[in-house]
This record gives C-alpha cells, structure tokens and sequence, in this order.
C-alpha cells in the first residue's frame, strides 16, 4: 500500500523540499500552509493533495484532516513543519503582539496538527502512525535575542517527548528533527553574518536543504517498531558544537 504523509509549512523551504522528496519516492502528499498559490508551486503539477490552512486556527486543522482521512483513507505520517521566526531582540524589545503571533503557529499550530493526526492515527485501521515535529538547534541552545523562538522550540520538544511516550499503546511513534542552517530563506542572512554569543558578527555556513528532506524521509520509511526519537542534522561547521 502506498504510504500517506501530510506536510505543514509546505509552501516553502523545508516543507517544499521535503514535499518534493516524497513525491520523488513516490508517496501521496498532503500539502498544507497558509498561501494556496504557494502550495500549487510546490506541488508543481504533480498529483497532491492542496490544503489552505491556517494551523492556528483548530477549526481549519480539524477539517484539513478530516479530507485526508476522507481522500487518502489513512494518514501514516505528519511532518509537522510550519513555523516561523522573529528580528533578533532583547526580550524587553519584543511586542506582546509579535510573541503571540509566534507562539500561536510554532506552539498552538504544533499542538493542533499533532491533535489531528493523533487522533487519526489512533482511531485508523489497521492503526499507528508517525509524527515527526520539526524542532531546530535552538530546541538545544539558543542565538543572542532570540526568546519567542527559543522558548517555541523548546516546546515542541515537551511536545515530541510526550507523544512518544503517549503514542506507544496506540502503535504511534514520534520523533524530532533538529536541523542547523539548512539554506532556506529564514537562514538567508547567515552568509552575510550573524551575531555571536561572544557580540562578534561572523558568516555560518549553510547547508543544502535537500539533506534534510533525504533526513525526513529516512525517519518516516522506518517500521513502527523503529524510532528515531531525536535527530540533529546540521551544516558541519556552524557554531553549535563548541564553546562561546
């Protein structure tokens, strides 16, 4: 039986390069973000599954799963993807309004995909799953200025740990995928410099954001049975390993 995923945040970036690895390997694909033009470029002519949403909205999420259990018949995996980022600020120097607007895609929309395809996945036949929350480097440590994003990802951690251990009576499996300047346009400026925890401004090498839908891929064609609760995938030389 050809395998099921649905990707969020699929309009650009990660989200369209990991569409475009399943859709190579020959899975049916579910594409959803917020810009219905930019999920059609993604999907290029290629036979997928379009589904405007807005994850902050739990209406629209519930209903965007629903016409994948509806089309498809199973959901098999979530890469639950969308997010986004903020200017780096101290935190007395970020509107309420701009963390809110934050935490209600990289948090809420997290918890609300995750809800969905649970819930799914639970009560499918023959039943389990997998979910694969994109969480970052910052899950780990974070760059000068950045608390909303930061703190987000350290939520979503909290997130892939319980549902990993939630998910296991129901044969759902959960994993995250840290990923370290992956070239996409959040990591444009990072040629051109990034400040250092040290005040110092320094170029970071990136990475082809290819390796990390070949990364995604290989974490979703495992056996239930099989896991891969943590992964970090990162540009080699990028200032995460190390001191400072």
């Amino acid at each position: 039986m050809t395998q099921t995923i649905l990707i969020t945040g699929a309009g650009s970036g990660i989200g369209r390069a990991t569409a475009d690895a399943f859709l190579n390997a020959g899975w049916r694909v579910a594409l959803l973000g917020r810009r219905e033009a930019a999920l059609a470029e993604t999907a290029g002519g290629r036979e997928a599954l379009v589904l405007p949403c807005d994850v902050t909205d739990a209406g629209q999420v519930d209903a965007a799963f629903g016409r994948v259990a509806a089309e498809f018949g199973r959901l098999d995996v979530l890469f639950n993807n969308a997010g986004q980022s903020l200017p780096a600020a101290p935190i007395d120097k970020i509107a309420v309004e701009d963390w809110l607007q934050l935490s209600g895609v990289n948090i809420t929309g997290m918890f609300l995909c995750a809800r969905a395809a649970f819930g799914l996945m639970r009560r499918q036949d023959p039943q389990g799953g997998r979910i694969i929350n994109n969480g970052s480097i910052s899950a780990h440590v974070p760059r000068p200025g950045s608390v909303p994003y930061t703190m987000s990802k350290h939520a979503v951690t909290g997130l892939t740990r319980t549902l990993g251990l939630d998910g296991r009576r129901y044969d759902i499996a959960c994993g995250q995928i840290d990923i370290g300047n992956a070239a996409t346009a959040m990591a444009a400026a990072f040629p051109k410099g990034v400040a250092q925890a040290d005040g110092q401004v320094r170029v970071e090498p990136l990475m082809d954001v290819a390796h990390v839908a070949e990364a995604v891929l290989h974490m979703a064609g495992l056996p239930l049975s099989v896991n891969v609760p943590f992964m970090t995938i990162m540009a080699r030389d990028m200032p995460f390993i190390g001191r400072g």
